[in-house]
C-alpha cells in the first residue's frame, strides 16, 4: 500500500465520529507511546498468519519529511499507471490508491498534530460514507434500469407473439374470404347456366306453341274453306 509501514483500514466505520482528546498545553511534548496509541486507533495494526506464526504490522510513528511527501506523490502516480487506473469516471482502483494515500497523509499529520489528524479522520470517514451512499444509489438505479429493461423486453416478446397471432388470424380470414368468393362465383355460374337453360327451354316451348298454332290455324282454315264453297 501507499501508507507508511503498511497502514491498514480505519478503526471507526464511515460516519462514526471520534471524540477528540482534550486540548493540552502546546508546551508539553507527547510521549511516543501516546502518539503510537492514537496512530493504532486511527490505523489499526494488520495481522496475518504465515506458516503457523502470527505476524503483526503496525503503522510507523516516524515523522515524514518533505522528501517523503514527494516520494509519496511519485509512488501514487506510479501505482496509478501500473494498475491502469482510469483518470475519469468510477474506478475502484483509483479510489483504493487515493484512499491509501489519504491514510498516509493522516498518519503524517497525526504525528505532528494529533487533533488535526483525528479531524482529518472524521473528514475521511464522512467522505467514505457519502461515497458508499452514492454507490448504493447507483446500484439501485442500475437494478431498477435492468428491471425496466427486462419488463420492456418481456412486453416486446408478448407484443411480437400477439402480432404473430393476429397475422395468422388475418391469413385465415383472407383464406375464408377467398373460399367464399369462389363459392359465390360457382353459385353465380351455376345459376347463370340454369337461367340460360330455362330461357332456352322457354323459347323452345314458345316456338313449338307458335308452330302448333300455325298448323292448327292452317288445318282450321282448310276445314272451313270447303264449307264456304
Amino acid at each position: 500500500g501507499l501508507a507508511g509501514a503498511g497502514a491498514g483500514g480505519a478503526a471507526a466505520g464511515p460516519g462514526q465520529k471520534r471524540q477528540l482528546p482534550p486540548v493540552e498545553d502546546r508546551g508539553r511534548a507527547r510521549t511516543p507511546t501516546q502518539t503510537e496509541d492514537i496512530l493504532n486507533s486511527i490505523l489499526p495494526p494488520r495481522e496475518w498468519d504465515d506458516a503457523g506464526q502470527l505476524w503483526v504490522q503496525r503503522v510507523s510513528s516516524t515523522p515524514a519529511t518533505r522528501l517523503d511527501v514527494i516520494n509519496l506523490q511519485e509512488q501514487l502516480d506510479n501505482m496509478l499507471q501500473k494498475r491502469q487506473a482510469r483518470e475519469t469516471g468510477i474506478c475502484p482502483v483509483r479510489r483504493e490508491l487515493y484512499s491509501q494515500c489519504f491514510d498516509e497523509l493522516i498518519r503524517q499529520v497525526t504525528i505532528s498534530c494529533q487533533e488535526r489528524g483525528l479531524l482529518l479522520l472524521r473528514v475521511r470517514d464522512e467522505i467514505r460514507m457519502s461515497v458508499a451512499a452514492y454507490q448504493t444509489l447507483y446500484e439501485s438505479s442500475v437494478a431498477f434500469g435492468m428491471r425496466k429493461a427486462l419488463q420492456a423486453e418481456q412486453g416486446k416478446a408478448d407484443m411480437e407473439r400477439r402480432l404473430k397471432e393476429l397475422e395468422e388470424e388475418r391469413r385465415q380470414q383472407d383464406q375464408a374470404v377467398l373460399e367464399l368468393k369462389a363459392k359465390c362465383e360457382a353459385i353465380e355460374k351455376r345459376e347463370g347456366e340454369r337461367r340460360a337453360m330455362e330461357e332456352r327451354k322457354h323459347a323452345e316451348e314458345i316456338a313449338f306453341l307458335k308452330k302448333t298454332n300455325v298448323q292448327l290455324k292452317t288445318q282450321l282454315e282448310g276445314i272451313l274453306s270447303p264449307q264456304k264453297k
